[in-house]
């Protein structure tokens, strides 16, 4: 995304709702690598959730992962 992120309006408001939510993180490292949160399960399961994000402060919600991870079965052994 490198400078055409500071251009998109969504990135501004993810930056004022972290910021009025209190949010103090540290402003170390490169900050132009977008994350992503993955579910896996056991075995051959495989992936259960996949959230890339598409824009700075894009966050995965917290009930999606919640019900992926309760559908992770144990391996037999």
């Amino acid at each position: 995304m490198m400078m055409s992120g500071f251009f998109r309006v969504g990135v501004w408001q993810n930056f004022l709702r972290a910021w009025r939510s209190g949010y103090s993180g540290n402003l170390e490292g490169e900050g132009f690598t977008l994350g992503g949160v993955y579910v896996i399960g056991a075995g051959r399961q495989g992936v259960l959730l996949e959230h890339r994000e598409k824009e700075f402060g894009d966050k995965v919600s917290l009930p999606s992962v919640l019900e992926a991870a309760e559908k992770i079965k144990p391996q037999a052994s």
